[in-house]
Protein backbone atom coordinates (compact mmCIF):
# COMPACT_ATOMS: atom_id res chain seq x y z
CA UNK A 1 0.00 0.00 0.00
CA UNK A 2 1.89 3.31 -1.67
CA UNK A 3 0.85 6.33 0.47
CA UNK A 4 1.03 10.22 -0.90
CA UNK A 5 1.69 12.71 1.90
CA UNK A 6 -1.99 14.04 1.30
CA UNK A 7 -3.48 10.56 2.21
CA UNK A 8 -1.03 10.47 5.72
CA UNK A 9 -3.87 14.26 6.71
CA UNK A 10 -7.07 12.56 8.00
CA UNK A 11 -7.01 14.15 11.29
CA UNK A 12 -11.05 13.44 11.61
CA UNK A 13 -9.96 9.99 11.37
CA UNK A 14 -12.36 8.98 8.90
CA UNK A 15 -9.97 7.09 6.74
CA UNK A 16 -7.51 5.01 8.52
CA UNK A 17 -9.79 5.16 11.99
CA UNK A 18 -7.19 7.43 14.17
CA UNK A 19 -6.54 10.67 13.37
CA UNK A 20 -3.55 10.40 11.23
CA UNK A 21 -1.30 13.27 10.72
CA UNK A 22 2.01 13.48 8.65
CA UNK A 23 5.32 12.96 9.51
CA UNK A 24 6.74 15.51 11.83
CA UNK A 25 2.95 17.61 11.95
CA UNK A 26 1.37 16.25 14.60
CA UNK A 27 -0.20 18.85 16.74
CA UNK A 28 1.19 20.31 19.79
CA UNK A 29 0.05 18.37 22.79
CA UNK A 30 0.68 14.72 21.08
CA UNK A 31 3.84 13.11 21.31
CA UNK A 32 5.57 9.74 20.73
CA UNK A 33 6.55 7.32 23.10
CA UNK A 34 10.20 8.38 22.44
CA UNK A 35 9.22 11.61 22.75
CA UNK A 36 7.49 11.21 26.24
CA UNK A 37 10.29 9.20 27.36
CA UNK A 38 12.52 12.22 26.41
CA UNK A 39 10.60 14.16 28.91
CA UNK A 40 10.65 11.92 31.36
CA UNK A 41 7.03 10.45 30.84
CA UNK A 42 5.15 7.42 29.98
CA UNK A 43 2.01 6.79 28.65
CA UNK A 44 0.79 5.29 31.78
CA UNK A 45 -1.99 3.00 29.72
CA UNK A 46 -3.90 5.86 28.47
CA UNK A 47 -5.39 5.15 24.76
CA UNK A 48 -3.68 5.65 21.40
CA UNK A 49 -4.64 9.51 20.79
CA UNK A 50 -3.96 9.72 16.99
CA UNK A 51 -0.81 8.51 14.87
CA UNK A 52 1.51 9.80 12.43
CA UNK A 53 2.31 8.20 9.45
CA UNK A 54 5.65 8.30 6.63
CA UNK A 55 5.19 6.43 3.23
CA UNK A 56 8.08 5.03 1.64
CA UNK A 57 8.75 3.93 -1.51
CA UNK A 58 7.87 0.38 -2.41
CA UNK A 59 6.87 -0.87 1.22
CA UNK A 60 4.60 0.06 4.12
CA UNK A 61 4.62 3.39 5.71
CA UNK A 62 6.15 3.82 8.87
CA UNK A 63 3.72 4.40 11.80
CA UNK A 64 3.90 5.78 15.07
CA UNK A 65 1.38 6.25 17.58
CA UNK A 66 0.76 9.74 19.42
CA UNK A 67 -0.35 10.45 23.23
CA UNK A 68 -1.40 12.97 24.86
CA UNK A 69 1.26 14.74 27.11
CA UNK A 70 -0.79 16.23 29.59
CA UNK A 71 -2.15 12.52 30.43
CA UNK A 72 0.94 11.05 30.64
CA UNK A 73 2.61 10.21 33.79
CA UNK A 74 5.98 10.87 35.18
CA UNK A 75 8.13 7.37 34.31
CA UNK A 76 8.55 5.23 37.40
CA UNK A 77 11.90 5.13 39.16
CA UNK A 78 14.59 2.94 39.08
CA UNK A 79 14.46 0.55 42.32
CA UNK A 80 17.39 -1.39 43.70
CA UNK A 81 15.66 -4.55 43.26
CA UNK A 82 15.57 -3.49 39.34
CA UNK A 83 19.26 -2.21 39.04
CA UNK A 84 20.71 -5.25 40.46
CA UNK A 85 18.42 -7.53 38.20
CA UNK A 86 19.81 -5.35 35.01
CA UNK A 87 23.58 -5.77 36.44
CA UNK A 88 23.17 -9.38 36.88
CA UNK A 89 21.97 -9.75 33.12
CA UNK A 90 24.28 -7.62 31.71
CA UNK A 91 27.18 -9.37 32.99
CA UNK A 92 25.40 -12.72 31.79
CA UNK A 93 25.69 -11.10 28.39
CA UNK A 94 29.52 -10.58 28.78
CA UNK A 95 29.88 -14.08 30.34
CA UNK A 96 31.76 -16.47 27.65
CA UNK A 97 29.79 -20.03 28.36
CA UNK A 98 33.12 -22.16 27.17
CA UNK A 99 35.82 -20.07 29.17
CA UNK A 100 33.59 -18.83 31.90
CA UNK A 101 35.26 -15.40 31.70
CA UNK A 102 34.10 -11.75 31.50
CA UNK A 103 35.00 -11.29 27.72
CA UNK A 104 34.60 -7.96 28.42
CA UNK A 105 31.97 -7.12 25.60
CA UNK A 106 28.24 -8.07 24.93
CA UNK A 107 29.49 -11.97 23.15
CA UNK A 108 27.07 -11.94 19.78
CA UNK A 109 24.12 -14.04 19.94
CA UNK A 110 25.72 -15.29 15.99
CA UNK A 111 28.62 -16.63 17.94
CA UNK A 112 27.72 -17.67 20.83
CA UNK A 113 31.05 -17.53 22.93
CA UNK A 114 33.91 -15.17 22.99
CA UNK A 115 35.64 -14.22 19.88
CA UNK A 116 38.98 -16.04 21.28
CA UNK A 117 36.79 -19.31 21.98
CA UNK A 118 35.11 -19.10 18.69
CA UNK A 119 38.32 -19.04 16.24
CA UNK A 120 40.91 -20.21 18.65
CA UNK A 121 43.04 -20.14 15.60
CA UNK A 122 43.08 -16.72 14.67
CA UNK A 123 44.57 -16.36 18.75
CA UNK A 124 47.76 -18.49 18.22
CA UNK A 125 48.56 -16.12 15.23
CA UNK A 126 48.18 -13.10 17.54
CA UNK A 127 50.81 -14.66 20.41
Amino acid sequence: MSLTFAACCDPDGKVHGLPTFPWRLAPEGLATRRQLRALGLRPGGQDIAGQVLRPRFRRGPLTAFLYRIDRAKPVRPMTPAKTAALAKANTARRTCPACRMDAGYVIPASLGMCVPCAYPEASSLAA
